[in-house]
């Protein structure tokens, strides 16, 4: 049997915070990182994406109870370089992980529709990991990093809340809607994750998101078809600063929507969106589908 391999400046109890830090851009809906993928290789990571489903309610203005729920998958494929002090090879390795988020809160009323609503946020999160690589290298007799690599897993809970201002202006022509949102929780490994790779990391996150809807002159289902424009910037700050090459992100989207209210289903409104988003480093595109119930 050669030489036992272990990794070159592999910094793993690094990677692995920064991948506790990655389920931060999953911890409630966001259009900025709804369905990001990031393959610039200026992130010294390529092949990073999230795709992720959520959104969030008020009961009614009678009972003004909030609830949000956020479910997010994520794919972060970093590279290793692993030596037997003889030779090197490379080590491609393969982790997801899968998150889940909810928040209860309430509003208060602060002016003529615009609400102040802090919100509690519990999170759990599980990242596995699976090395992408050649048989011989499986092969090989390896140490307690490369072991990990080949089949660990880490899992996280995460709790902390956010605080938001809510203004809704709805008007027979036009409806105006803005969300300014500050997000702030701690997450931490949990049992059941290797003891080489505990961590923790706070996760600081600012967001805006704006939105106008108005009439197109068109009718379908028997309601007007109503266009769409939005805009949505997400400041990342604290331990996010740069783990992906960038701190902020921008998100102009367009699209159209059609009200089905007239209809006995649970759904009021459809709407088909494109969005283009950017930021230091880093842009891209996507079409979504959304709901209002």
């Amino acid at each position: 049997m050669g030489q036992e391999f272990s990794l070159i400046n592999g910094a793993l109890q690094k990677r692995v915070e920064g991948v506790l830090t990655v389920m931060q851009y999953t911890l409630f809906p966001d259009v900025t990182t709804s369905a990001l993928s990031i393959t610039n290789g200026s992130t010294g990571n390529p092949s990073f994406g999230i795709t992720q489903f959520g959104g969030g309610f008020t009961v009614s203005k009678s009972f003004p109870l909030y609830l949000e729920g956020n479910a997010a998958l994520s794919r972060f494929d970093p590279k290793f370089i692993a030596t037997d002090g003889t030779e090197t090879r490379d080590i491609p390795a393969k982790w997801t992980s899968l998150t889940g988020t909810v928040g209860i809160g309430w509003d208060f009323p602060i002016a003529p529709e615009l609400v102040l609503r802090p919100i509690a946020n519990l999170m759990l999160g599980h990242m596995e990991t699976d090395i992408s690589v050649a048989a011989q290298i499986l092969g090989l007799k390896t140490g307690r990093e490369i072991s990990f690599l080949e089949k660990g897993q880490l899992n996280a809970v995460g709790f902390g809340g956010s605080l938001m201002l809510d203004y809704e202006h709805y008007r027979r022509d036009y409806d105006i809607d803005v969300e300014l949102r500050y997000t702030s929780i701690y997450l931490q490994s949990i049992p059941g994750t290797w003891d080489l790779v505990k961590g923790e990391t706070l996760a600081q996150n600012l967001n805006l998101w704006t939105r106008w809807r108005a009439p197109t002159g068109l009718t379908a289902l028997d309601a007007p078809v109503r266009y769409v424009l939005e805009f949505a910037y997400s400041y990342y700050f604290g331990n996010q600063d740069d783990v992906l090459g960038f701190n902020h992100l921008l998100s102009l989207g367009g699209g159209f929507e059609l009200d089905v209210s007239a209809y006995p289903i649970y759904i009021s409104r459809i709407r088909l969106m494109a969005r283009y988003r950017y930021g230091e480093y880093v842009s891209g595109y996507s079409i979504g589908l959304g709901i209002s119930f």
